[in-house]
């Protein structure tokens, strides 16, 4: 990892969270933390720009006082909406003979895709590459200073869609912030939960958010699936609240405090009656906690039943690693045991493990540090030419505010730890090798 202090920005379904991590030595260290709830998003959607930007100000406020910092630019996540991964190969030939391979031959490569790859609503989110060819010779990670007459690409484009790309730019730009680097959410997490050989084999990881479920997969290190479903806690604090008819508040203090999500016989040897205020009446009512808990099951079962679906349909539930889950959904109890009877693989849950942030509802945060810190230089290069044309965007992200020394206590950080072009129809013609 390269030292430095690096600042993240996740605009979730319900909340915004900023990350503030200095990174020194190969440690990564959170020293600050910034979340804000916002009525600016719907379905995963910025559909108030101004509101949006207002709570991404706060969220960014609280992150600076905690670690003591200013902060002007932001890496910025985008999730898996209106998003198309699509292979590629492209092809160029040195301008001269014997001539090194520099950075122009990038530039013209990026041309090349945007060209090939992106329909007229859509624009270039990110490059992930597999290998560089030069003059047949393969396996090469960076051709550049290389010698050669031709330079092969072979790896996965990601598109998003013009419109909310523009609408998370504009809320970032309408708060005050520059952008630093824009990362798609779900490969930046692969590379902080998962480890080397997770992501080589082939894992799947389930993001279990407030508003929605994001489902990936990944197999030879690249996200070569990614799909939401619109569902996610908020729907299982509703069902509570309309079932027992009590308020969303009270209903999503039950779900935190005594919710599961898989009733078994240690459950009900244990079960218990909670007491529960009833809106229109001034009597309370006593439920029993596996009621509660089939309220939950019912909600994430139908969930992952959806994400089975999308998974059966290119059959990635044969990848070896199994499933991973994380977010803020995934620290309700037992249900890592709901998804195993589900998918029927193995099921574990990552949650971070740094001081002042220990819950899985900042996974996307930290992990968006956690790329971009680890980054090499050809992707870092890639990355200027795909969302800068080349230019070099504000790389200070924090400049320090006082002489107040940030906490020193790092941990060691685990590495171990709807378009036309994106039909099941071409999901399963690009997964058909998905395996090989």
């Amino acid at each position: 990892m390269r030292n430095g202090v690096y600042t993240s920005l996740d605009i979730g379904t319900t909340s915004i969270k900023v990350i503030v991590s200095e990174v020194l030595n190969g440690q990564m260290n959170v020293t600050g933390v910034g979340s804000e709830r916002t009525n600016g998003i719907s379905k995963g959607l910025i559909i108030d720009i101004d509101e949006t930007a207002h709570s991404i100000k706060k969220a960014v406020e609280q992150a600076e006082e905690k670690a003591g910092v200013t902060i002007e630019s932001l890496i910025v996540g985008v999730p898996a909406l209106n998003i198309e991964i699509n292979p590629f190969h492209v092809s160029v030939d040195v301008s001269s003979a014997n001539q090194e391979v520099n950075d122009s031959v990038i530039e013209k490569m990026v041309k090349q895709i945007r060209e090939r790859k992106v329909s007229s609503d859509q624009t270039l989110l990110s490059v992930m590459i597999e290998e560089f060819i030069v003059d047949g010779f393969d396996g090469i990670k960076d051709p550049r200073k290389m010698v050669g007459n031709q330079v092969e690409l072979y790896g996965t484009a990601m598109t998003v869609s013009k419109t909310v790309l523009h609408n998370i730019k504009k809320s970032v730009n309408n708060a005050g912030y520059a952008i630093d680097d824009v990362l798609f959410q779900p490969k930046a997490m692969s590379e902080l939960i998962m480890s080397e050989d997770e992501r080589r084999f082939g894992t799947i990881q389930i993001d279990l958010g407030g508003g929605q479920t994001t489902v990936s997969a990944i197999h030879d290190q690249q996200v070569k699936f990614s799909s939401i479903i619109k569902e996610g806690g908020s729907n299982i604090t509703k069902d509570i609240s309309v079932v027992l008819n009590t308020s969303l508040k009270n209903a999503e203090k039950i779900k935190k405090e005594v919710g599961y999500a898989f009733i078994d016989d240690e459950a009900l040897a244990n079960d218990q009656s909670i007491t529960i205020d009833v809106v229109g009446q001034d009597n309370t009512i006593q439920v029993k906690e596996s009621y509660i808990a089939e309220i939950i099951e019912a909600r994430m079962a139908q969930i992952f039943e959806q994400v089975k679906t999308e998974l059966d349909g290119i059959g990635a539930l044969e990848l070896p690693g199994g499933i991973i889950l994380t977010g803020g959904t995934s620290a309700i109890p037992k249900i890592e045991e709901l998804a195993e009877e589900i998918f029927n693989v193995h099921v574990k849950k990552y949650v971070p493990d740094f001081m002042g942030v220990r819950y899985p509802s900042f996974t996307n945060a930290i992990s968006l540090v956690f790329y971009k810190a680890n980054m090499d230089d050809i992707h870092e290069v890639m990355n200027r030419y795909v969302l800068f044309d080349g230019e070099t965007p504000l790389t200070q992200l924090v400049k320090q505010q006082d002489a107040k020394p940030v906490n020193t206590n790092e941990k060691q950080l685990n590495e171990n730890t709807e378009n036309n072009e994106t039909i099941i129809d071409k999901i399963k013609n690009f997964l058909t090798h998905f395996f090989d």
